[in-house]
């Protein structure tokens, strides 16, 4: 039987290759800075998606939109309520 195919994986097998190869030869320091890399872009992109939608929101707002968006609602009215109850 083949191998199933992700539908969301754009990228031809050759190239997909020559990455994982290029992965191989990282030291684990290396692949931990790359994974970190690609972490904060990420997280970087999200908060720039919310800022657009949200552009009168305050920094403590987009904060909030982001840990509803990564970690759920109820930690972010969590967060919220904390905050106020901090007097933020």
């Amino acid at each position: 039987m083949p191998p199933a195919t992700d539908p969301t994986n754009d990228t031809a097998a050759e190239a997909e290759a020559v990455q994982l190869e290029c992965i191989r030869r990282m030291s684990p320091l290396e692949r931990l800075r790359a994974g970190c890399r690609m972490s904060n872009r990420g997280r970087r992109l999200a908060f720039d998606a919310i800022r657009a939608r949200l552009p009168d929101a305050d920094a403590t707002e987009v904060r909030l939109r982001y840990i509803e968006l990564a970690y759920g609602a109820d930690l972010a009215a969590d967060v919220r309520l904390w905050l106020q109850d901090r007097g933020r």
